[in-house]
């Protein structure tokens, strides 16, 4: 059995703490090191044997312990440089022998790798900000444009006076289907639909490549529902107080009529299970497709009690894609100065700017953003060759753009007018209704005419 004094003998206690992961110095009230460990040693890039019985500031010139043995007190987590971009984290105390000061002692250990993982952690929540979609309705662009009506309905769904509604978002990839989803339930917080530790769910209804994946997801499963299975909460339950966001639901398929009988009683059944689960939960649909032609007639009807309309790019007015192409440099140019510390001047030329502003984007806002910030990328210096400036300029030309964008925009300026609802569309829809004719009806007649619009965005258009 290991006994206390056993430590002492042949070494075994300087053995342990040579195996410790910090360095530990032990110095004489003079500052004569009369012990380290082997960590201490490797840091220093010393033999021990050859450290003992020298001053700890030849080896260790800021050291803390000098500190302790002036002060005679304690330093705690103090960090200090010591060789190049080594950084340390030091705790050192003065020991007393009786009332008598006989010297002092360090732990410390080398956090240059911590230091490295929360610049790495910094960068990537930076990057994230430039991604971070608008958390107030009052911050969004079109707030008093295109998406006025739009967002007034957002609040309705949660807001109104006889209680919360299940709602449909439709519009194109990449419109913000998604920051809506989150507007609307951050909303629902403040007003106190929903608590403010309630859970706002999301999944992808088209990420799965079999729908029955997705239903025991959503919905949950039971142990030996299938092969290999295990009892498993699905969304409904993990939502429950909260919001639950289906995007693309129209991937659901043939397991609608479970969301239906959720959405009517509240209730669901995990797969392969027989018990009924009761859940109390706000869903909100979306889709980039037209949720009335891909839902059961029944279920449409109980989501769309409010259906929002988000326009494409395309459809909004070059003044809201100045105003959006300017909050996405402003964004880049925040996160540029908060990460590294100096002034960051960004312009496009002329030219470069009204590339940007009248290209054409199938992933709509999501890919301008991307393009502007690619651009960015491509004009301004590497991060090596930044030195000591404190300021820096960058000028975006059509050479910094996306190659796809600067060596098509002529054309694609010319195009895109194709499938937006410009002034001799509206006469067109305007005739159209007037002689008796439904969206879907005008959509095809419009495209005999070369226009490529859907009949829901004519539906949009005729509700406005």
């Amino acid at each position: 059995m290991l006994k206390y004094e056993d430590l002492y003998s042949d070494k075994l206690f300087e053995r342990i703490i040579d195996r410790s992961n910090d360095g530990i110095n032990v110095v004489d009230e003079k500052g004569i090191l009369i012990y380290l460990n082997q960590i201490s040693a490797d840091y220093s890039n010393n033999m021990a044997e050859d450290m003992v019985g020298k001053h700890i500031s030849e080896f260790y010139p800021d050291a803390v312990l000098l500190k302790v043995l002036e002060n005679k007190h304690a330093f705690l987590d103090k960090k200090i440089h010591y060789v190049g971009t080594k950084k340390y984290v030091v705790s050192s105390y003065p020991i007393y022998v009786g009332n008598e000061f006989k010297g002092a002692f360090s732990v410390f250990k080398d956090i240059q790798e911590m230091d490295d993982l929360n610049r790495k952690v910094k960068y990537l929540e930076l990057h994230l900000s430039l991604n971070r979609p608008e958390d107030k309705f009052s911050s969004v662009i079109g707030n008093s444009g295109s998406l006025k009506d739009v967002l007034v309905k957002a609040k309705r769904t949660v807001g109104s006076l006889a209680g919360p509604r299940h709602s449909i978002i439709i519009g194109e990839s990449g419109t913000g289907k998604t920051m809506i989803a989150n507007l609307i339930f951050k909303y629902a917080k403040e007003v106190g639909v929903i608590d403010n530790d309630a859970p706002f769910i999301e999944i992808n209804c088209g990420q799965f490549t079999n729908t029955d994946i997705a239903a025991m997801e959503i919905f949950g499963s039971e142990e030996g529902a299938y092969t290999g299975s295990k009892q498993k909460k699905g969304l409904f339950e993990q939502a429950n107080g909260g919001i639950l966001f289906l995007d693309e639901a129209h991937a659901l398929d043939n397991y609608q009529t479970m969301l239906l009988k959720a959405v009517e009683s509240g209730r669901i059944r995990r797969i392969g299970g027989s018990r009924e689960i009761p859940v109390d939960v706000i869903i909100i649909a979306a889709s980039t497709k037209n949720l009335k032609d891909e839902m059961l007639p029944e279920l449409y009807q109980r989501l769309a009690q409010y259906e929002l309309y988000i326009p494409s790019l395309k459809e909004r007015s070059i003044e809201e894609r100045k105003n959006l192409f300017n909050h996405f440099i402003e964004k880049y140019i925040n996160v540029v100065e908060e990460l590294h510390g100096l002034r960051y001047n960004v312009v496009f030329t002329k030219d470069a700017e009204a590339a940007i502003l009248n290209a054409n984007y199938p992933r709509n806002i999501r890919q301008f953003r991307d393009v502007v910030n690619f651009s960015i990328d491509a004009a301004a210096p590497l991060i090596s060759d930044i030195g000591d400036e404190k300021e820096i300029n960058t000028v975006i030309d059509m050479e910094h753009l996306p190659f796809e964008i600067g060596e098509e925009t002529s054309s694609i300026v010319i195009s895109k007018r194709k499938d937006i609802i410009d002034g001799h569309a509206k006469d067109l829809i305007k005739g159209y209704r007037d002689a008796g004719y439904g969206p879907r009806k005008i959509s095809k007649m419009l495209s005999e005419e070369g226009y490529d619009i859907e009949y829901y965005k004519v539906a949009y258009y005729l509700k406005k």
